[in-house]
C-alpha cells in the first residue's frame, strides 16, 4: 500500500533540487526517483499524476517535473464535485460564504491600508453606477472584484483558497439572482440598496471598526444571525 500523499511529498522535497535558472524545485528523472523511493514506475506515475491533478506538480516534456504552488483549481473542483454528489448542500455553501465574508470584513478593519480602502470604495462606486445604468453584468463583475479585493487585503492563503472555492461554486447562482433582482423579482431588495450596503462595509473598515464591518457584511447578506443559514445574497 502506498504511503499517504503528504508522506510522499515530504520525500519528494528531500530529493528535489533547485533549478538554477528559475528557482523552481525540480525532481530527479522518473527512473532515478523510483529507485530512490523504492517504488515501481507504474506506482510512481500514478502517485505523481494525482499530485499533478491537484496542482502540486507540473511536468513539461523535455524539461522535467517541478514542485509547484497549487492553483485554486483543485479546491474549486472538490467543492463542485461534492455539491454535485450531494455531500455538501447549497445551504451549507451559502452559509459558509457569509461566515467567511464576515470574518474577512472584520480582519480588513484591522489591516487595510488607505490605498486599499480607496480601491474598495472605487469598486462600490462602479457597482452602483453600473446598476444605475442597467448594466447588471458589469455590476456583478464589480461586486466580484470588491469581495476578491477584500480577501487580498486580509492576505491569508487558507482563507483565499476557501473564498475561491466557495465563489466558484456559487458564482452562477449569484449572477442569476442579481439578474432576477434587477428585473424586480425581489421586492424590497433592489440592486441599488443591496450594492449601497457595501459603502457601510467600507466605512466601517475605514473607521477601524471590526464589529461594525462584520455587522455591515451580515446586513449585506440578509441579516442572518450566527448559527442560522442565510439566504443567497446578490453578491
Amino acid at each position: 500500500m502506498p504511503d499517504p500523499l503528504e508522506v510522499l511529498v515530504g520525500r519528494l522535497l528531500a530529493l528535489a533540487t533547485v533549478d538554477a535558472d528559475t528557482g523552481r524545485r525540480r525532481l530527479p528523472p522518473e527512473r532515478e526517483l523510483g529507485e530512490a523511493l523504492g517504488m515501481s514506475r507504474g506506482m510512481l506515475r500514478e502517485q505523481l499524476a494525482v499530485l499533478e491533478r491537484l496542482g502540486f506538480l507540473h511536468r513539461t516534456q523535455g524539461r522535467g517535473t517541478f514542485i509547484e504552488n497549487p492553483s485554486y483549481d483543485f479546491v474549486r473542483t472538490f467543492f463542485a464535485i461534492a455539491r454535485e454528489l450531494g455531500y455538501l448542500t447549497d445551504a451549507e455553501f451559502s452559509e459558509s460564504r457569509v461566515l467567511l465574508e464576515e470574518a474577512l470584513a472584520e480582519a480588513a478593519a484591522h489591516r487595510a491600508t488607505p490605498e486599499q480602502i480607496a480601491a474598495l470604495r472605487d469598486d462600490v462606486d462602479r457597482m452602483v453606477a453600473s446598476d444605475a445604468a442597467g448594466d447588471a453584468e458589469d455590476a456583478h463583475d464589480a461586486d466580484v472584484a470588491f469581495h476578491r479585493r477584500l480577501q487580498r487585503v486580509v492576505d491569508n492563503s487558507v482563507l483565499r483558497f476557501l473564498h475561491e472555492g466557495l465563489s466558484h461554486v456559487l458564482r452562477d447562482d449569484i449572477a442569476q439572482r442579481r439578474l432576477e433582482v434587477a428585473k424586480g423579482g425581489e421586492d424590497g431588495n433592489a440592486p441599488d440598496r443591496t450594492d449601497s450596503v457595501h459603502y457601510e462595509i467600507v466605512d466601517a473598515i475605514e473607521a477601524r471598526d471590526p464589529a461594525g464591518a462584520r455587522l455591515a457584511m451580515r446586513r449585506h447578506f440578509g441579516g442572518a444571525a450566527p448559527g442560522l443559514t442565510p439566504g443567497l445574497a446578490v453578491g
